[in-house]
Parts: C-alpha cells; structure tokens; sequence
C-alpha cells in the first residue's frame, strides 16, 4: 500500500494556512479559536514534518541514481542509495501508521483495577507485585498514581486495587495490560519447594470525563460507613467508606482510602463512570463488545495473556509468542520491552487491516511446552 501523496500535500498545504491563521490579530484576540487552531496544528505537524522528511529523501534518492552514471560520484552514490532506500521505507510505514485513525481513548488518563484470582493468598501477593510494576513504570513514564480504593488480604498482598494514572498518553501504553496474569513461583509458605500457579487480573478503563457519561443522581444509592479492615487508625475510626450502588446495571463501587467521605465519594464516582464508559464502547463497537470480559474473564489459568515463571526468570507473552529472559526486571517496572512489542503488533495488523490482506502472528520465542 502506497502512501497517499494527494492526501499528505493537502494535510500540509493546511499546515502552512494554519500558520497563517494563528498569526491573524482577529484569531490572536480570540483564545478559543486559537486553542481550536493550535490543536489542529499540533495534530497534523508530525505528519506533515514525516512527508516533508519522505519528499526530501525521494530527492535524494533521484539524485543519487542520476549520479549513477557519472563514474567519478557512482561509487558515493552506491554507498548512499541503499541508506536512503531503507529510510524512505521506514518512513512510508511512520507516515500510513500516523494517517491511521486514532483511539479518542489513547491520550486519555486510566484507570488500573487489578484483583487476586485463583490461588488463594499467593494470588493476593501476586496481585500486590502487579500493582508495585505498574507503580514503578508508572514512575519511569512520569506518570502520576493515585490509589483509588486498596482490599488488603488477610496474609499480605491484595485482594483488590483501583488506582488512578494520570500523564501523557497513558491509555495507549497501558491497554495492553488488561487481562489475565499467571505467576509460577515457590510460595513462601511452601515447605517442599513446589511450584504453585496462581492468577490475577487487570482491567484497563480509559477516564470517563464528565461529556463522556452522564449519570442521574436518581439512579444511584450511596451508603456511608465505618471503614474496615487494615489502613491505620484514621482509616477504621471515621464513617467515610462510600459504596455507591448503580441502580439500572447492579454495579457497585466501593472506596474508603481517603477519610474525607466527599473524597471518596469523588473517587468512587470516577470508577463508576469509567465503567459505565467501558459498557458503552462495548455496546456501540461490535468489533470490541467484549473487551472487558475478554479482558477479565473468569480469572482461571486457562484465560491467560501473561505468564511470569519465576524459577526461570522468565516472561511470555502468549498473545505475541514473545518471551523474555528477565522477569525481575519486567517485575520492577521495565515494562518498555513488551509494551513496544505489543504495540508494534498492534499497528501492523492495522496496516494489514487497512490494506485488506490477512495478517499471521510470528512466533517469537515463546516455549509453551512448560506453560500449560
């Protein structure tokens, strides 16, 4: 599939008339226009900057070739033309990957709800290091995280955590996180060494702003409480726990890590919302109905995207096949090998998708035999 030269000349001929339009006393004395314009801008100039990048190398290239037949610049022009060639198809596929649409949900903040599946306490500890490695990657993006609502487990670890991230363009780094999490590892309460395989999930939810869902007081029922379970004194001394039941769909939301009850009551709301979102995009996107569910499903080891096999070090993949050899990395936050992976998976079978041929997944690496 060739790039759209007519399509790209009018996105830059748009580019320069914006220029124009922002220097306009009319747009400078009117901050909403200008805001609408420099948005405008900002969306088209990396497209804009990669063709005008693809038109200069595609001179190049035409001059190196002419210079082909000049034996004095032929053996400059054979060293260059390979170079140019492999960067005009890079940037060929830069150039179809930003004409491609885009997820209105990608620049969006994101709601992170992880929760202990099979496996009984080790599942609740391994659901506390998921949320450690998104902590810590987090961290490494700049990205700030704000506990939302934590269950702690009896024995350590969780049972459930809802945290909040917030930066720049969170929900397209973190989308690929959403499912079922394996872990196999010798738990600390094992007196024989033997391997147990446990489970956690992880549903990623993209932040409903309030444009996004609108929700009638009428069909909520809040309940105040005594906060429980572990916390310190502030936490199990105040009524400000705030469970929040949505009526027309059962849901439940329930947080009381903060002791302002109007503060829970806030971050209650915006799970809720960012769930009913979720069911929204479910209804109206046939082609992603089940996305929640498939990302959640039931919990059992057989609905995995993700295994973490500590005894080797190891992590797979299996919606990619790609293995890493160094899960205490992965586990401390460095999570940019796999993101970039699965990404770059991503945006190749939407290239394939959107020139109408089919697309086969590779095996990278990934050894099942022992995953099962």
């Amino acid at each position: 599939m060739m790039i759209p030269v007519e399509k790209l000349e009018q996105l830059s001929r748009r580019y320069r008339e914006l220029d124009d339009l922002m220097c306009q006393p009319d747009v400078l004395s009117d901050r909403q226009k200008l805001a609408k314009l420099t948005k405008e801008r900002s969306d088209i100039e990396p497209v804009v900057g990669q063709f005008q990048r693809y038109r200069d190398v595609e001179k190049n290239i035409r001059e190196n070739e002419e210079a082909l037949t000049d034996p004095e610049l032929r053996p400059l022009a054979e060293q260059e033309l390979p170079v140019l060639q492999d960067e005009r198809s890079a940037l060929e596929r830069t150039i179809k990957l930003l004409l491609l649409p885009q997820d209105p949900n990608d620049k969006k903040n994101t709601i992170v709800e992880i929760r202990s599946g099979e496996g009984g306490e080790e599942a609740a500890l391994f659901a506390a290091d998921l949320f450690r490695m998104f902590a810590r990657y987090a961290e490494r993006q700049g990205w700030t995280l704000e506990v939302m609502s934590l269950s702690e487990a009896a024995a350590g670890g969780y049972k459930e955590c809802i945290v909040l991230i917030t930066g720049k363009d969170v929900y397209s780094q973190l989308r690929f996180e959403g499912g079922v999490h394996r872990v196999q590892r010798v738990p600390a309460t094992e007196t024989q060494g033997r391997i147990h395989t446990s489970t956690a999930t992880v549903a990623v939810l993209p932040e409903a702003d309030d444009v996004d869902v609108q929700i009638d007081e009428k069909d909520l029922e809040i309940s105040i409480a005594a906060s429980g379970g572990p916390g310190g004194q502030g936490v199990n001394t105040t009524n400000s726990a705030v469970q929040i039941l949505h009526k027309p769909t059962g849901m439940i939301v329930k947080c009381q890590d903060e002791r302002s009850q109007l503060k829970n009551k806030a971050k209650a709301l915006k799970v809720l919302k960012s769930r009913l979102l979720d069911i929204e995009r479910e209804k109206q996107e046939a082609a992603v109905s089940a996305e929640r569910r498939g990302m959640v499903g039931t919990g059992e080891r057989s609905q995995k995207i993700r295994t973490y096999n500590y005894p080797q070090n190891r992590v797979t993949d299996h919606r990619i096949r790609l293995t890493l050899n160094k899960l205490d990395r992965i586990i401390d936050g460095d999570l940019d090998e796999l993101i970039t992976a699965l990404r770059n998976e991503r945006q190749a079978a939407l290239l394939q998708e959107a020139s109408g041929e089919p697309r086969r997944v590779e095996d990278r690496g990934g050894d099942e035999s022992d995953e099962r």
